[in-house]
């Protein structure tokens, strides 16, 4: 199992939400690249980086601040917020961007999901799935829809996604544990078909040893380090190396 550090971005600050809400804004950190070097320096192979006003907004605010980290550390960047059209994707794996976030896309604009991932291939296309109460929320968690998280999955399954990122919106940032059972369930209705990506409410090592014996192809932990909850690189030896 792979652990992909975060760096949410805005206003061009390296920032943490709780449970999604923009109001919540917290300042985490005061340099994007110092942090990414301390990423790399634990032992991190992959940073989750998210641009939370380019969510907002639909379309790239942040680029240069990804580019750098892509450029400037060994980091493989998953990136993630306001990629709307193929030419953005385009541009960011040209930037040097490892993986690229679809998130709202996957349900506003299937067909964009699967025309990404026939032109870039699964491994560069992850798809964001974000729930509340089980219910997928887009547009940076402002709008909530009908549709379940798991039928989502499979929808984007059938279109050759490989890769999800689930996310609890309820957990995010509350340092409360992954959500076990939405994960769990996740996992068994997909089971083989694709590598899942946990992410909100990561606390202490316990939720990494619950990801991993779930099987979980990846954790992502952002409020976990920075409140000092959990210890990088001991996750990374964990998850990596045994």
């Amino acid at each position: 199992m792979i652990i992909l550090p975060a760096i949410d971005i805005k206003d061009g600050n390296c920032v943490r939400l709780f449970k999604g809400d923009f109001s919540t804004v917290e300042k985490v950190a005061s340099d994007y690249l110092e942090t990414a070097k301390g990423f790399e320096y634990a032992g991190a192979s992959w940073i989750h980086m998210v641009d939370l006003d380019g969510a907002k907004e639909g379309k790239p605010v942040n680029t240069k601040i990804y580019t750098d980290v892509a450029e400037k550390t060994n980091l493989k960047v998953e990136l993630g917020g306001g990629i709307r059209s193929i030419e953005t994707i385009e541009e960011y794996l040209k930037m040097g961007i490892s993986r690229v976030i679809l998130g709202s896309a996957a349900l506003k604009d299937p067909a964009l999901v699967s025309r990404a991932v026939e032109k870039f291939g699964s491994e560069k296309i992850v798809v964001g799935i974000d729930a509340m109460n089980g219910m997928v929320a887009t547009e940076g968690w402002l709008e909530a829809s009908d549709v379940n998280y798991i039928d989502l999955a499979l929808k984007m399954i059938e279109s050759g996604v490989r890769y999800f990122i689930f996310t609890d919106i309820s957990k995010d940032g509350t340092l409360s544990g992954v959500n076990r059972q939405q994960l769990s369930e996740l996992y068994n209705s997909t089971k083989g078909k694709c590598n899942i990506i946990a992410s909100g409410g990561v606390h202490t090592m316990d939720d990494i040893i619950v990801c991993k014996e779930m099987g979980l192809y990846g954790t992502i932990c952002g409020k976990s380090i920075y409140k000092g909850t959990l210890d990088l690189a001991a996750a990374v030896d964990y998850a990596e190396k045994n």
